[in-house]
């Protein structure tokens, strides 16, 4: 293949990425402007303020109540209780599975692990109200198990197949001579793997909590079977309602208000989103900076 086809080559497959990538850029740019658009001006009836520190919702009262202040800090500690957990246990397994296990235990492991991630949400949320509801409404003595820690676990459990895919093959791809330079000199796998190997693959590591934390904050699903899904301050025991399942709850029978406001919802949950994503973006480009 001469020069000139390489060159054409290369330049339609820049030009098909750069499309796609504008695309994209677009889309979000345009949910964004349908969500201030929709949702802006009920936000502004309601009163910003009331709106994102109210903590009462009553969207059938008289005058309607829409304080979401219970619905951000309902998803804001699920996540973090849920990444809290999940992300040592993933890498230590991720870890486990790469490096220490036997190949062929480890590639059935790897495989259980994608059949895993791979489930639909819906059928987590019927697990957990089958299993994890029954057991926390046991080990604490409650009259229902629908409550926030149990959407924490139905949580926990399906973000772990991502993160720990996707930290396996950031500690994977790690070069091996970094390991055999920390065996020369004398020191133990197990000490090298969390000195050497974890911190040459922490730009991969962050963006798998990334994916995770994207899958805890976004679930609607699941967690509308198994938190109670009612709006109210949040406690471990309690059921909650999250802003995702918020949304879901209402929109089917929600006045023309009640829409715009369920909008701004979204809206919300967006910069949300937004926020998180630019805090671990800014943390996976310095972890790429210090590594190159």
């Amino acid at each position: 293949m001469n020069k000139q086809k390489v060159y054409i080559y290369n330049s339609i497959f820049k030009a098909i990425v750069f499309f796609f990538a504008f695309i994209t850029i677009i889309s979000v740019v345009l949910i964004g402007v349908f969500m201030i658009a929709n949702g802006g001006p009920s936000i502004i009836k309601v009163g910003l303020k009331e709106f994102l520190f109210g903590s009462v919702w009553n969207s059938a009262n008289e005058p309607p109540q829409y304080g979401i202040l219970t619905f951000i800090l309902s998803s804001f500690y699920v996540t973090f209780f849920t990444v809290l957990i999940a992300v040592p246990i993933s890498i230590l397994v991720a870890l486990a599975i790469g490096q220490l296990m036997p190949k062929k235990l480890g590639s059935v492991i790897r495989t259980i692990i994608s059949l895993l991630a791979g489930i639909p949400s819906v059928i987590y949320g019927f697990l957990g109200l089958i299993f994890v509801v029954p057991f926390v409404q046991k080990i604490f003595d409650l009259s229902s198990g629908l409550s926030m820690l149990s959407a924490i676990i139905v949580l926990i459990i399906m973000t772990l197949p991502t993160i720990i895919s996707v930290s396996e093959s950031s500690i994977n791809a790690v070069n091996q001579n970094y390991l055999e330079t920390a065996f020369a000199l004398g020191v133990r796998k197990e000490y090298a793997l969390f000195t050497v190997v974890l911190p040459a693959a922490k730009s991969g590591i962050m963006a798998a909590v990334l994916l995770g934390v994207g899958r805890a904050i976004g679930e609607t699903m699941a967690v509308i079977m198994v938190a109670g899904n009612i709006p109210q301050m949040p406690k471990m025991t309690l059921p909650v309602r999250f802003l995702t399942t918020a949304i879901v709850t209402e929109m089917s029978y929600a006045t023309e208000q009640t829409r715009g406001v369920l909008i701004g919802i979204g809206l919300v949950l967006l910069v949300f989103v937004f926020i998180i994503n630019s805090i671990f973006h800014f943390f996976i480009k310095k972890a790429g900076n210090l590594n190159g």
